[in-house]
């Protein structure tokens, strides 16, 4: 009887244990459910509610369901700053919402930006026409060909040339007959002097002296070992004088000119060693940054930042693109990747994430940017998570939610009764009197029922010739502010045709 006892009581407590959780769970009310569906909506209009699922009569879209949990977070971020909204987890992952926490970065970095290749302006050489001629032989030599220095180019004719080379003819033949020495003749010094002006070289020049033969061409030669950038010019044609004929750049060191931010120009500093990576060639190049002020853009309104490069085998050709990449060093600071952040020209925001899926949009100053790191001066600590993918989609969806609250507010002291001078003498309060509503109205824009209390609620409500109008949504609201005769005109042919139609079904039934 003992033994019985001993095994009666623990199964007895067993059995009490198991029925008060049966029934505790069979007590718990539905509602307890925190994923339950309260409603449903229309995506297009979320002042439109359904009790049950189907297709919203305005846009043929399905209607979404609303559950508890989502619910009740969105009455608790009300409490929150505003703009502050609750996603749940599937829509997050359906958005690709990713967090990320914020950290302080400093030391070296390195920025990338794309450069162009101009020839050294010192290393640039241009041959212009000293006077009016024409061209008579051109050599094999077009634009883009490399030439040596003293390479015969072309040669031209011009009137002043006749003369100008009989004059010094005949002066070293006048000091040869006097006294045999012509090297220190001051008259040839001079004509020497204007043939090389109208464009002989000393080649010529030379040959002229020593043969006493009269030209009637000058002959042009390169003046540097180069490439031919410029040649203007074709057979027979007339130029006139100060025209560019030839433009040679000797290409053994060349400038790379690459567009960068005025606000990072600072950290360039001269004498810094940048890697010019050609990716067509798979091969790189080291260049410096010029001693040379930056140059400032007024259309594209950057600063021109200049490097200096040696160009083995003339890799490196005139108007070529390359990548460069300059190491900076940056200071200490919060960083936050730069898509994370929300530029609207005057403020700049960035997402903070509260927990549970709450997002509170935070205002923040920013400071440097490098690459697709942004420092962040004030409006963050380190240690926060913000919302770095996705951003776009949760701030267009909290300014969707932002206008409804700031229009509730806004409905709600519309309504409220105003104080009179005399109540307000007086010490009296006014009575609060609710505002008779209509329980039902249509939508003048869309032609949807629509219940008045939430339209106010919501702020799509638009008085127009002292008549309150009601909508279901801001888009219907502000396509009847824009042009309500439009509206309000097919409201009258609708009501006419059904005042038409009245007699004719009366007559039918008699």
């Amino acid at each position: 009887m003992r033994k019985a006892a001993y095994f009666a009581v623990p199964l007895l407590m067993l059995l009490c244990f198991w029925a008060g959780q049966h029934f505790s769970h069979k007590a718990a009310p539905e509602s307890a459910n925190p994923h339950r569906i309260l409603y449903y909506v229309d995506p297009m209009h979320p002042a439109y509610k359904s009790d049950k699922p189907g297709i919203a009569p305005d846009c043929g879209m399905q209607l979404e369901p609303v559950y508890a949990d989502a619910a009740s977070a969105t009455s608790n971020s009300t409490a929150n700053a505003p703009g502050t909204i609750s996603i749940s987890p599937e829509q997050q992952q359906l958005i690709g919402l990713r967090v990320e926490t914020v950290t302080e970065s400093a030391g070296p970095h390195h920025v990338r930006v794309l450069g162009r290749v101009t020839a050294d302006e010192s290393r640039l050489y241009r041959l212009n026409a000293a006077t009016d001629g024409y061209i008579q032989t051109v050599m094999d030599h077009p634009t883009g060909s490399m030439v040596d220095k003293e390479t015969l180019l072309a040669s031209f004719g011009a009137t002043e040339i006749m003369t100008a080379q009989q004059t010094y003819v005949s002066t070293i033949l006048s000091r040869v007959e006097t006294s045999g020495d012509t090297s220190r003749n001051p008259v040839r010094i001079v004509y020497a002097s204007r043939l090389r002006a109208l464009g002989m070289s000393d080649i010529q020049l030379k040959e002229l002296g020593d043969t006493m033969k009269v030209s009637d061409s000058i002959q042009m030669y390169s003046p540097v070992k180069g490439f031919i950038l410029a040649r203007n010019f074709t057979p027979g044609q007339r130029f006139e004088k100060g025209a560019e004929l030839y433009r040679i750049a000797d290409l053994t060191k060349v400038w790379i000119v690459a567009d960068v931010y005025e606000s990072e120009a600072q950290n360039f500093k001269p004498g810094t060693i940048a890697t010019v990576m050609l990716p067509s060639m798979k091969k790189s190049l080291r260049a410096r940054v010029s001693d040379i002020l930056p140059q400032f853009d007024p259309v594209t309104r950057t600063m021109k930042l200049r490097l200096e490069a040696d160009n083995p085998g003339f890799l490196l050709r005139p108007d070529m693109f390359a990548d460069i990449e300059l190491p900076v060093q940056i200071p200490a600071g919060l960083t936050v990747p730069a898509d994370s952040l929300l530029d609207s020209g005057t403020k700049k925001r960035v997402f903070l994430d509260r927990g549970n899926g709450t997002f509170e949009p935070r205002e923040v100053e920013t400071g440097w940017r490098f690459g697709d790191r942004v420092q962040v001066v004030s409006g963050l600590a380190a240690g926060d998570r913000i919302v770095v993918s996705g951003t776009f989609l949760v701030d267009s969806e909290s300014r969707l939610k932002a206008p409804q609250r700031v229009s509730a507010e806004g409905a709600s002291q519309e309504t409220a009764p105003s104080m009179k001078p005399a109540d307000m003498k007086s010490g009296s309060m006014p009575k609060m009197k609710p505002t008779s509503l209509p329980s039902s109205a249509k939508d003048p824009s869309c032609g949807m029922n629509v219940k008045p209390a939430e339209s106010v609620a919501s702020g799509f409500v638009e008085t127009y010739k002292g008549k309150q109008f009601y909508f279901c949504s801001t888009s219907c609201r502000d396509k009847f502010h824009k042009d309500p005769e439009h509206y309000l005109a097919s409201k009258s042919r609708e009501a006419e045709t059904q005042t038409m139609e009245m007699p004719m079904e009366k007559g039918s039934r008699q």
